[in-house]
């Protein structure tokens, strides 16, 4: 495994949900973040296990970069003390392009109402010419954003 088809992309920023509630929406409760971020998640549907429940599968049907994409991935992890969730992408669009592809969100409590989030990508790249996923990092951003928006517009 060459270094230079290996990275990691990393963003950390303050949103005004508890750390629990971002958790429990990615842990526990994904096919709700259509109806959160419609113009992001079409969909995310149940393929095996248990929503909430790690060595689930499940399959989001999203738009980026005006694109329609898919991805079926494994709950490969889910840690309720320090707020994290690990998926591993197994099928669909971005495995065109990476060999492996892992992401990692976790919410760490700033204050009582607010939260710090940090998304992790680690991913292993087919060949040198596939780009590095800056703009599926600000993806995941942005949706980060519009789930808080969701919950705290007044």
């Amino acid at each position: 495994m060459s270094n230079l088809l290996c990275g990691k992309l990393e963003a950390c920023f303050v949103i005004r949900l508890p750390a629990s509630q971002h958790h429990d929406i990615f842990s526990g409760r994904p096919h709700h973040v259509s109806g959160m971020a419609p113009t992001k998640i079409k969909n995310c549907a149940l393929h095996e296990g248990d929503f909430g429940k790690k060595g689930s599968i499940v399959i989001w049907d999203y738009v980026h970069d005006e694109v329609h994409k898919v991805a079926k991935e494994l709950v490969e992890d889910i840690d309720d003390v320090n707020f994290s969730t690990t998926f591993k992408v197994i099928e669909g669009d971005l495995l065109k392009e990476y060999k492996e592809f892992k992401i990692v969100v976790k919410a760490t409590p700033k204050s009582e109402n607010t939260s710090l989030i940090h998304w992790t990508m680690e991913y292993e790249k087919l060949n040198d010419d596939i780009p590095e996923p800056f703009s599926l990092l600000k993806f995941v951003v942005h949706l980060s954003k519009d789930i808080d928006d969701h919950h705290t517009k007044k």
